[in-house]
């Protein structure tokens, strides 16, 4: 019987997950000791309500189950937002979003130029793979000029892999890699067709034992907000705020904005950054002519 992919993987999805809970943290006796980790199926069934069979039917990819019964599941589950999402993306009986495979996404003119107005602001713009589609000065400076990387290989969660640079830059290279690996595998979910997005995952797991174990663990999470600790080899340590914008012209295109509060090193840190770069772009210029 050939069964949905995408069922299989919410079956997967739903077994990552049960098997970080412990039957204490449900309300259940742990019992003999445990060949593996986490809750049984049974476990879950029972606090669901469902049979065994039926609730094992669903993580083998072999039945759809009502929206109802997932939200149960979640709940049993203690599912977040993040993960509800990516469990009813999973679960959608009307794939709607057609198959992505060659379409390439751009940044247009007036993104770029107000990208440009950011003087002293870091901020890029991502795609649905991580691309990255659009960048300003700043961010050039604080990261790199990723016009010197050719357009397919000019993707974040690879570049976290692939350059030794941007382990150094990132004092928390782990925690952010993982969340990078997170978001992209919500991506999978709202484009189960995409070529390009599953030869990524193909390749990298190929090429790094890590991605490919984290890969394995389901996580998965939205863009969002949060802060980040670097540690550049022109200004030093910066802690930075980040934030997600929605471009208004394609949803599917995310302005990333870094800052830091007024009056802390990391503020004055970034208006070091801004000089510095323009130097080296005057630097470059100079050289070219």
């Amino acid at each position: 019987m050939n069964r949905n992919p995408h069922l299989n993987e919410l079956g997967e999805f739903l077994k990552a997950r049960r098997a970080e809970l412990s039957p204490s943290e449900v309300g259940l006796r742990g019992g003999q000791r445990r060949r593996v980790p986490g809750l049984r199926r049974e476990e879950v069934a029972l606090l669901a309500a469902i049979s065994t069979e039926y609730y094992a039917r669903i993580e083998q990819g072999r039945l759809q189950a009502s929206a109802p019964l997932l939200n149960e599941i979640a709940r049993v589950l203690r599912l977040n937002e993040d993960q509800r999402t990516y469990l009813f993306e999973l679960a959608a009986k009307d794939r709607v979003r057609p198959a992505r495979s060659g379409d390439r996404q751009q940044v247009d003119t007036q993104l770029q130029r107000m990208l440009d107005d950011l003087t002293a602001t870091p901020a890029f713009v991502i795609g649905r793979r991580t691309d990255i589609l659009g960048w300003n000065q700043l961010a050039a400076a604080l990261w790199t000029d990723f016009a010197r990387f050719p357009e397919r290989e000019r993707v974040f969660v690879r570049l976290l892999f692939t350059e030794p640079w941007m382990r150094e830059l990132y004092v928390d290279w782990e925690e952010v890699t993982r969340l990078a690996i997170a978001q992209l595998r919500m991506e999978t979910a709202r484009y189960p067709g995409d070529q390009r997005l599953a030869a990524l995952v193909e390749e990298l797991s190929a090429r790094d034992a890590q991605f490919r174990q984290w890969w394995t663990e389901h996580d998965v999470a939205m863009r969002g907000k949060g802060t980040k600790k670097l540690r550049h080899p022109a200004v030093g340590k910066l802690t930075l705020d980040w934030d997600t914008l929605t471009c208004g012209t394609d949803p599917e295109q995310h302005i990333i904005v870094w800052t830091a509060a007024p009056g802390s090193p990391s503020y004055d840190g970034l208006r070091l950054l801004a000089s510095w770069g323009a130097d080296q772009k005057r630097t470059a210029s100079d050289t070219v002519a």
